[in-house]
């Protein structure tokens, strides 16, 4: 899974892995240093044993040169160039060695150290051990020297360093795994709460629950908060809606009812009643174009506009034909569905022929409807004309204001959807309206 810059698993990956790689790697270094300070030491104090007991066993003669005794009975002594070395000098000069010398001599540096850095005959590198002595009746500058093969030493750090690092880097994938098990369960609450927003959305759920974490408690209260107070917002604005359609409306059915049947105002008092109605659902739909986490089944406003409309349908004899896959839903209030819906089947029966059909479909978050009829139609020209407010086409036609399909488009894209005008398969109109929609949840989901 590739995962994006700016997501927080990919950023909270991002510091742990370099962090664990450099922490592995320090830990690698000290452990490998360790380990070498422990393998060199157990050399050193092989050789330091070794020159102990020479120091012991040596003696001065009669004619006061230095004498060794016993040679170790190590057989790593006796091999040739072996690199396990020992020799005694008195006053710079060598006067008894290890056969694994043969007739090579060692040259330590002067000054007494345990443990440090020398060349062999053969160049070879060495681990080396001098010390400086005195014997009693002697007064001869006395010396001993053991030497060990630094490549034992070496081969003995690369045996264990092979397993170390095989160890730290199944840690290291150990660690790797944790911290992606470990970003996954931080971040599930987080995933819950998108899932939970993407319910309100759609209109599966009303508000928020609270997560199980304390740190995002706060966060689906404040939510919630959001929600409650655009509820809130919205039932003032309708409520001012309603104040408002019923001062301006009641003083013009007054004026309507002053005139007389034949007066012209009445043409006037029609339209300025028209463009209030407008204005009005305009203003509506502008407070608050969707209340969060409302939905709207489709099929039962369809069948409701239709009972209102039976009495047109009837006497016009049009067969009208509802087709809808599975249960589309609309992802807003019943009201402003029915305001759609409404204006586009008002339209098709004025202008059928013989037929209307509804299509109601469900394409994932979207909610497609289709209003086609039978009737004259419109040229591809006039459609976009047709979606201007209060343009007519057709003066000579049924009467109307030329309001409805502005209104379905104004409603439409405040719901962040579209109306388009079409030419049908019946040979009429096809009113295609595209709107949120609920998409369907799989089976077990919640």
């Amino acid at each position: 899974m590739i995962l994006p810059r700016d997501s927080i698993r990919a950023r909270l990956i991002g510091l742990a892995a370099p962090l664990t790689g450099v922490a592995l790697v320090a830990g690698y270094l000290a452990i490998a240093a360790i380990l070498e300070d422990f393998i060199t030491g157990r050399f050193d104090a092989e050789t330091e044993a070794v020159a102990d007991a020479l120091i012991a066993g040596a003696t001065i003669g009669a004619d006061g040169r230095l004498a060794a005794g016993p040679a170790p009975a190590d057989p790593r002594f006796e091999m040739p160039l072996s690199g396990w070395f020992w020799q005694l000098t008195q006053d710079g000069q060598v006067v008894a060695k290890s056969p694994s010398l043969f007739d090579n001599v060692l040259n330590p540096p002067e000054a007494d150290f345990q443990g440090g850095p020398g060349l062999g005959p053969a160049g070879e590198p060495l681990r080396v051990a001098r010390h400086a002595f005195t014997l009693p009746d002697s007064a001869s500058a006395l010396a001993v020297t053991v030497t060990a093969p630094r490549a034992e030493i070496d081969a003995a750090m690369a045996r264990l360093r092979r397993p170390l690092a095989v160890s730290l880097a199944v840690l290291g994938l150990a660690l790797a795994l944790a911290s992606l098990l470990q970003v996954a369960a931080g971040l599930r609450s987080l995933d819950r709460l998108g899932r939970d927003l993407r319910d309100i959305r759609a209109g599966r759920a009303e508000a928020l629950p609270l997560p199980g974490v304390a740190e995002l408690r706060p966060v689906a209260a404040e939510i919630n908060g959001l929600l409650q107070q655009n509820r809130a917002v919205l039932a003032r604005s309708r409520e001012h809606v309603g104040n408002l359609a019923h001062s301006l409306k009641t003083p013009l059915a007054a004026l309507d009812n002053a005139l007389p049947a034949d007066h012209p105002g009445h043409a006037l008092i029609a339209r300025m009643d028209r463009q209030i109605g407008w204005h009005l659902r305009r203003a509506r739909s502008s407070a608050a174009p969707r209340l969060l986490g409302q939905h709207t089944p489709v099929v039962p406003v369809i069948r409701d506009i239709l009972l209102v409309l039976g009495g047109p349908i009837r006497e016009a004899g049009l067969q009208v034909e509802i087709r809808a896959e599975a249960d589309p839903a609309f992802a807003g209030e019943r009201q402003d569905l029915e305001e759609m819906i409404g204006n586009l089947v008002e339209n098709a029966v004025k202008w059928a022929s013989r037929r209307v059909r509804i299509t109601a479909l469900s394409e994932g978050e979207r909610l497609r409807l289709l209003i086609e009829d039978d009737g004259p139609g419109m040229s591809d020209a006039d459609h976009a004309r047709a979606l201007t407010r209060g343009t007519r086409l057709d003066e000579a036609g049924p009467p109307g204001s030329g309001l409805g399909l502005a209104i379905v488009a104004d409603l439409a894209a405040l719901h962040g959807g579209r109306l388009a005008l079409e030419r049908s398969a019946l040979g009429g109109l096809c009113a295609a309206l595209c709107l949120p929609g609920i998409p369907a949840l799989p089976k077990g989901a919640r």
